[in-house]
């Protein structure tokens, strides 16, 4: 088993080729694209100076997010959700995923009464979208910290996690790290998982797709997770280009 090699000639926990580029769009606060694999997405943070109702006068902030494909993501056009009226249940259900996991980076009351909105527009999908948007997301979010640091709004990066994502799967009762949609599509398992620079879970969605697992299978899942967040953690470090304060304040994470 160990020597088993995927259709990509990865091995079973081996991430797909990832890259992160920051300061993609000229009017966001903060932006990101990721190229992971065949996926490709881009997050925009947009700051503005108001909260929900439920937050007005508490003098917090507050972190959400939107999540949408292209018409052309995939391999068959998908009508635009302006045209039907309405946001799909899967966005739905993605862009409420994305907004909790990056809630849990900020520390919300030290933002001030502003909101900030992660957007994820997804121009080609090759599995992993969700994982791809919020580990993306976070560089674009913690790029609109900085905005709001450096534009003296706030006197500090507010930041309380470091966070990305990652998928895990059961695929011909192999378990496998970050599935392509070749991958999903045939799992028997699928998993996501959003974790901390700490090791905590945000999220941890597993799901029998016309099979189950067991204990031990989860604990793999888990392990293989965690290996990846790692990793996807230090491209994260690498093209935020740190400073020492802020590789201090990164470190107070882990």
């Amino acid at each position: 088993m160990e020597n088993f090699r995927r259709a990509d000639a990865r091995g079973l926990c081996d991430l797909r080729g990832i890259s992160f580029e920051r300061g993609v769009s000229r009017y966001a606060e903060g932006s990101a694209f990721v190229r992971w694999g065949n996926t490709h997405v881009l997050c925009t943070a947009s700051v503005e100076d108001k909260v929900p109702q439920f937050l007005r006068g508490s003098g917090g902030g507050w972190v959400t997010a939107e999540y949408a494909m292209l018409p052309r993501a995939t391999a068959q056009r998908s009508p635009r959700d302006v045209s039907k009226g309405r946001v799909n249940g899967r966005a739905s259900e993605i862009q409420r995923l994305i907004g909790r996991s990056l809630r849990a980076a900020a520390d919300l009351p030290l933002i001030g009464e502003r909101t900030i909105t992660i957007d994820c527009d997804v121009l080609q999908a090759d599995g992993g979208t969700r994982t791809a948007s919020i580990s993306a997301g976070f560089i674009a979010l913690f790029d609109a910290l900085r905005f709001l640091r450096d534009s003296e709004r706030i006197t500090d990066i507010p930041l309380k996690n470091q966070i990305a994502a990652v998928s895990v799967g059961k695929v011909g009762g192999r378990i496998m790290l970050d599935l392509c949609y070749e991958e999903d599509s045939a799992a028997e398992v699928d998993a996501n998982l959003v974790m901390t620079g700490r090791g905590e879970f945000i999220e941890l969605q597993g799901t029998g797709e016309g099979g189950s697992f067991s204990g031990s299978e989860l604990s793999e899942i888990i392990t293989y997770g965690r290996a990846g967040i790692k990793s996807i953690m230090k491209m994260q470090r690498s093209v935020l280009g740190l400073s020492e304060k802020e590789k201090e304040l990164f470190d107070r994470c882990v």
